[in-house]
Parts: structure tokens; sequence; C-alpha cells
């Protein structure tokens, strides 16, 4: 299948390539990037240069991607607005990996993206991308937003147990650490070496535009908060609920219920984001504290893999009837 990806200077759009240059279906002939326009990928991405030889970057336009069966779009929060009704009829397939379609209700973009979204119709017709949570939205799709790496995270420890009745829905806390990755490739202050080494710090509180998409993906009311940490990639969101039943055993239910999903593992050992580096596995415990009454539930997982283009990529085989796992590892880096 030939595949195009839009975005590929940034961190997710290499990530892309990456794995893409391991899936036995797809062969990318298009990548591009305005800012590097004109420049060879593996100039760029030295990493990617044996795979991708003589892929060249170019300017992001709607027409180069005619016929292609599936387009990625690695692009800032925006940027897919326009370019996907653009793309749509041209191209079989586009899986968006930013926020532009991810929510259904498009009252909420103003509040926490700070416009209007300029294609509301086009918010049903996208299936939104956790496959373990809404395969049957994915089948047959031509538009998919892929979910968040915070949202994918929460989802993943917390939906099973509201869909379940096991915990409530109000008043659920989800704190979150993110590598540095999370940020993008763009430099800012915040993001800068001294800033970042040796430190921890909250940001986001209580106005964090992933928000609405955790509330929308779990089923609950959150307070989410996201943490910055001085590591390259991964996410680690430890999440808390108050019980809806007495005594649940809420390891043994998410066990229960992610018991045939290749890409994840629910054990007693508690997750870390080192044992899901470079994979698109997602590593999760849970316990019920009957001292405080809390249910604690922890997810781990590699935000550019499952947090981005491994769960693009997921996404897509999915919508186009491959094997989910096709191409995509299931084991992490270590060390």
């Amino acid at each position: 299948m030939r595949a195009g990806v839009f975005g590929a200077s940034g961190f997710a759009g290499a990530e892309l390539l990456r794995l893409a240059a391991g899936h036995p279906s797809l062969d990318v002939v298009l990548a591009t990037a305005d800012t590097q326009a004109g420049g060879a990928l593996g100039d760029l991405y030295p990493s990617l240069a044996g795979e991708y030889p003589d892929l060249e970057l170019v300017r992001a336009d709607a027409a180069a991607a005619d016929g292609l069966d599936v387009v990625f779009l690695a692009m800032p929060h925006g940027a897919a607005q326009d370019l996907v009704p653009a793309l749509l009829g041209r191209v079989g397939l586009v899986v968006d990996l930013s926020a532009d379609f991810r929510l259904k209700d498009p009252s909420l973009y103003p509040r926490w993206y700070g416009a209007e979204h300029r294609h509301p119709e086009l918010l049903e017709r996208a299936a939104f991308g956790i496959p373990e949570l809404f395969r049957n939205d994915l089948c047959g799709a031509n538009l998919v937003a892929a979910a968040g790496c915070y949202v994918t995270a929460a989802a993943l420890a917390l939906a099973p147990l509201v869909r379940l009745g096991l915990v409530d829905r109000e008043g659920v806390v989800v704190d979150a650490a993110s590598g540095v990755s999370g940020a993008g490739r763009s430099l800012k202050a915040s993001t800068h070496f001294n800033a970042v080494e040796e430190n921890f710090s909250a940001y986001g509180l209580l106005d964090h535009r992933h928000t609405p998409e955790i509330e929308q993906a779990t089923g609950a009311r959150v307070i989410f908060t996201p943490h910055l940490a001085p590591m390259n990639r991964g996410i680690l969101a430890t999440c808390y609920a108050r019980p809806a039943v007495s005594n649940p055993d809420p390891l043994c239910a998410l066990a229960d219920f992610y018991a045939s999903e290749t890409f994840v593992r629910v054990a007693e050992r508690p997750p870390s984001t080192k044992d899901t580096l470079g994979s698109n596995s997602a590593h999760i415990t849970a316990r019920h504290d009957r001292r405080t009454g809390w249910v604690l539930s922890l997810c781990a997982i590699d935000n550019l893999a499952k947090g981005a283009a491994g769960q693009a990529i997921q996404c897509a085989n999915a919508a186009l009837g491959l094997p989910e796992a096709t191409g995509l590892p299931v084991a992490g880096v270590y060390p």
C-alpha cells in the first residue's frame, strides 16, 4: 500500500517513518515538511537514511497525495482542519495524529483550543483511534483521529473500570508525566535542556486541552494534571477513582478486559516507561486500597509509539483490514 506522511520533520512524523520501514504492507512514497522542503529526509534524520535513501521532503499539498492508500498527518493542532477535507476522496484513508478531529462536540474547540472548528460536519465521521476501546468504529473508516498520548494512557487505565461499573464517573483524578519529546521538535524555553534536566514540573493546571478528550474516552469527569519529566520518551499515568461497588478487584477486571489484546499487558508489577520504550505496548496495573477506599490504576506507554505513531499505524491496520499488530513492535528497547 502506498503511503504518505504529512509533517515528516517532527518527532511523531519521524517515528511514523521508522515504524513504517518495518511494515510489510506500507511503502512510503511521500513525506512533507514545509520547514525542511527540498532537503533529503536522511539529512534531517540520519537514523532513517538507510531505509529512505532517496526520499525528499516536499511542501504539504493535497494533490500530491492523489491515489495513495493511506496518509498520516503528524502536523500541529489546527493544521489538519483544512487539509483533511481536501484529502478525503483523493486517498483511501486519512489518519490524523492531531486533536483536530478527536472531539465529537464542536463546542469544545473554542473553549479548549481557542478557536471554532472550521469543519464540524466531519467530527462525527472521524473514528476515534484507540483500537482496544473503539475497535468497531475503525473497521472500514476513511478518517481516523488517533488519540493523544496522555489520553491513551489514561483511557486504557480507566475506561474498562468505568464501563464495567466498578468506579464512579465523578471525581476521577489523572496525574500523568511525559517525556520531553511530547512537546514536539521545536525548541521552547520550557523544554530547553537546562530547564528540563534534573527537574520535574507540573503544567496546564485545570485547563490542559486534553482534558475533554480524556473525559470523552473514559466516560468520566476528571481533573487532569500533566507533568514534564526529564526523559526523552514515555508517559506514566496514575489514575485515582472512587469505587462504585463493594470490594472491587480492578486488577482482575483489567486483566480479563484486555486478555486478548496484543499490545496491553496487565500485571501485578507496577509499570515503567522504560519497559515500553520503542514499543506499541501499554503496561497496566491496578489496586483497590481498602484503607482509603480509592481505586488506583496505572498505565505506562511510549508517547511517540503507542501514544502517537504506533497507535496511528495500528488504527490504519484495523481500518484497512490488516492484522492490527502488522509492523508494530510488542517488545520494548532495553536498556
